[in-house]
């Protein structure tokens, strides 16, 4: 019964890291070097993190600055920024590539709110689902008489007071990323 817990509220620990690692990635117009962590290089055919190829700070407040180790890959790297997601064009002096963020318009900030509502909903939709998996175990072990009627209630118990917990923890994050992204 325990490990079953235990297991539950491990998965539901890797669902919130998760979350906070995705909006992390999300650009609220300051330079943040997260926004890199998913665009990748190829470098000498093997597809390379940004930040495992060049130094990567914030000089300005909306200003990233990228500085290759090997000059030869900084036009990869512009490629790579160029074709991702980022919506930034680079500037390239040919040693160094900066990113600047332009500020966001408050269209461009309602989205964004948007975006990370779903994903915090395609959170708790995953902790729930969690949860349910959880309590089906629970319930085949009373199944196989592993567990009493009592220790089964109690268990569906703590399952939800987890479920419960970790929604809230995503409903605390949601806010504070949504105070960032409407502040700027």
């Amino acid at each position: 019964m325990k490990e079953v817990i235990a297991r539950a509220e491990e998965k539901m620990k890797k669902t919130i890291s998760v979350l906070t690692e995705d909006y992390k990635a999300i650009r609220a117009g300051r330079a943040n070097p997260a926004v890199l962590d998913k665009i990748v290089v190829d470098y000498y055919g093997a597809p390379t993190a940004i930040n495992q190829l060049a130094a990567v700070s914030v000089t300005e407040a909306r200003v990233l600055t990228i500085q290759p180790w090997d000059g030869s890959v900084c036009r990869a790297i512009e490629r790579a920024i160029q074709t991702s997601e980022l919506g930034i064009n680079p500037q390239s002096d040919g040693k160094t590539i900066r990113l600047i963020f332009p500020q966001l318009t408050e269209e461009r900030r309602r989205d964004l709110v948007k975006d990370i509502a779903k994903m915090s909903e395609e959170s708790k939709i995953a902790i729930r689902s969690i949860r349910r998996d959880a309590i089906d175990k629970l319930k085949t072990m009373k199944k196989n008489s592993e567990l009493t009627e009592d220790d089964l209630k109690q268990a569906e118990k703590k399952t939800q007071d987890l479920t419960d917990k970790y929604c809230k923890e995503i409903d605390g994050i949601f806010a504070v990323k949504e105070k960032e992204l409407m502040e700027i």
